[in-house]
């Protein structure tokens, strides 16, 4: 009898749902446009869900965005962080202006999301990002949408002008010392006697920094109930709207693109509106508030009394970069010893200019050989010498103040380390190394830390947090300058060497005993190479610390806050 074998039906297997998100987006906070977004956000999650293939992920929005750039577009970056992570296929937005405005970000963007996969639908435009001829229609469309961005930045500008030619401000900007009144500034009486108290002290000799300390002395808080800065001082000195008088375009936005700002120094026009409300200044008390500033950054450190100034002080110039040389003094063990470093050597480092220091008797000598004395006088310097330049070679080239100039070759040998290597002092450090000295303990680390990039030693730094803990970390002593931004704490020293070796806990004689050197780098990867006795070399990876943040407290949440009210309320300036 034949074997018959019954064969049971397949079950259709459901094709796998699609999960689909959507951008909504709207440049400006009004009342309408709100309803609007509300209603994009409403018609995309009603659509996804009503779609059988379809599994909703989200709804991303920008509220009071400018699609220009992407940088400051929370909604929009969450979207491409849950694209990266693989919870989305399909991306629905209305148009290509609400996608972005600027063409490299748009293209960028999608072409980002077309090598993870990610579709992105236009439904204006009719545009798949995935399709044959999406990337060339994309391209055109979004240079339109760039361009009309602009044509609206220019039609916006063109309209301020125009309120400027008729004395109209463009909104109601903050300014310490006043507040609106409807269309009218009128004076805060209190307000107002701190702002004449910073035009007296500054034409009394009073730095910004005298005030500062002043005016916290006082309790006297910024517009904003915070700390008064410096720079909020010197922002009060240079503004005319204190006089009664308000000028117009001092600022403007070089493109609608980047959004950048720049000072207006004559590159457009500038409205000068006489008389729109009361004065806290008189106009001929700013106009000497001026010509002050403009003397003392003509003098640059000569101009602040309390800095400590010699006769070379903004008188040495950097050949490399322009910069002046600043003065630094080393305590020896019965006199100091000073040296000319260039400022932009100082703060930039080596790389961006690599200027000899210039010892400070060179300097003497040289302009004694130069100007014929005996002895040097800092009058006859300051007579005679509008500046020097120092160039490579060890070369000076004195500028005289007729017009002259004087090269000079110098020869200086510091005897500093000789003069200070006393049989005392040899002595110490030679018990220190021998651990006699229980004053100072060697750390351990020491002279074991080599830079893979430079070969140069790696330093032990320590930073105590407003909490009383301490942290300690090594870093390359030349890392200005050779790029290895390596910053290595010595807990995970100690925790990567227990693993390397095998011990349950640090032990430092037996680190000393197998491990010669360690050489930590932070490019590309955070590892540390273990050279051991035995030859071999291990690799290991390190973690980056997470940043400590600071807990604001209540009140402080509570106070800024209202800052942010009173902001919104009364407009940008």
């Amino acid at each position: 009898m034949r074997k018959i074998t019954k064969i049971e039906p397949k079950k259709a297997a459901l094709p796998e749902r699609k999960r689909v998100a959507a951008y909504c987006r709207i440049s400006m906070v009004t009342e309408r446009l709100s309803h609007s977004l509300s209603a994009q956000v409403s018609y995309y999650s009603g659509l996804i869900q009503k779609n059988p293939a379809w599994e909703y992920a989200w709804v991303f929005s920008g509220n009071g965005i400018s699609g220009t750039s992407t940088d400051k577009r929370s909604g929009f970056n969450a979207m491409m962080e849950e694209c990266e992570a693989g919870h989305i296929d399909i991306i629905l937005v209305k148009s290509i202006s609400r996608f972005a405005r600027n063409t490299v970000d748009l293209l960028d963007s999608v072409r980002h999301l077309k090598e993870l996969g990610v579709e992105v639908r236009f439904e204006k435009e009719h545009i798949n990002s995935l399709s044959g001829d999406g990337e060339v229609m994309l391209s055109l469309l979004a240079s339109f949408a760039q361009e009309e961005s602009i044509s609206i930045s220019n039609n916006v500008k063109w309209g301020t002008r125009k309120r400027f030619e008729q004395g109209i401000p463009n909104g109601r900007f903050q300014i310490y010392g006043y507040r609106w009144d409807g269309d009218h500034l009128v004076i805060q009486p209190e307000e107002a006697k701190i702002v004449r108290l910073i035009y007296d002290n500054f034409l009394n000799g009073l730095s910004a920094e005298s005030t500062e300390k002043q005016l916290e002395e006082m309790g006297v808080k910024s517009y904003k109930g915070m700390h008064f800065s410096n720079s909020s001082i010197r922002q009060i000195l240079g503004n005319i709207t204190y006089t009664g008088n308000l000028l117009f375009q001092k600022e403007y936005t070089v493109d609608p693109i980047s959004g950048k700002s720049r000072i207006n120094r004559g590159e457009l026009p500038q409205y000068w509106v006489p008389d729109t409300h009361e004065a806290i200044i008189p106009l001929e008390t700013y106009n000497k508030v001026q010509a002050e500033i403009a003397r003392r950054r003509e003098l640059g450190a000569l101009a602040n009394p309390h800095i400590p100034t010699s006769c070379f002080t903004s008188k040495v110039k950097c050949s490399n970069c322009g910069m002046s040389y600043r003065r630094h003094s080393y305590k020896r063990q019965n006199d100091t010893f000073a040296v000319w470093t260039c400022r932009g050597k100082e703060s930039k480092g080596v790389a961006f200019c690599p200027s000899k220091n210039l010892p400070e008797p060179a300097l003497f000598e040289a302009s004694c050989s130069v100007l014929g004395l005996s002895e040097f006088d800092e009058d006859v310097f300051s007579e005679q010498v509008d500046f020097i330049t120092v160039c490579p070679e060890n070369v000076l080239v004195f500028h005289l103040t007729d017009g002259g100039e004087i090269p000079y070759t110098y020869k200086f040998k510091s005897t500093a380390k000789v003069d200070c290597w006393t049989k005392e002092r040899r002595d110490e450090w030679g018990k220190m190394h021998l651990g006699q000295n229980n004053n100072k303990v060697k750390n351990p680390f020491t002279g074991f830390l080599h830079c893979p990039v430079c070969g140069g030693s790696f330093r032990r730094q320590s930073k105590t947090y407003a909490d009383g803990t301490d942290a300690t970390y090594w870093h390359c002593g030349h890392d200005s300058s050779c790029g290895n931004k390596c910053k290595v704490p010595e807990t995970f020293l100690k925790q990567m060497i227990c693993e390397v070796l095998d011990i349950p806990e640090f032990d430092e004689n037996i680190f000393k005993e197998q491990i010669v050197r360690i050489e930590p780098s932070g490019n590309p990867e955070r590892q540390a190479v273990f050279h051991l006795a035995d030859g071999r070399t291990i690799t290991k990876e390190w973690m980056k610390p997470k940043k400590r943040s600071v807990k604001h407290t209540q009140e402080w949440k509570d106070h800024m806050s209202e800052v942010m009210k009173e902001v919104k309320r009364n407009g940008k300036e």
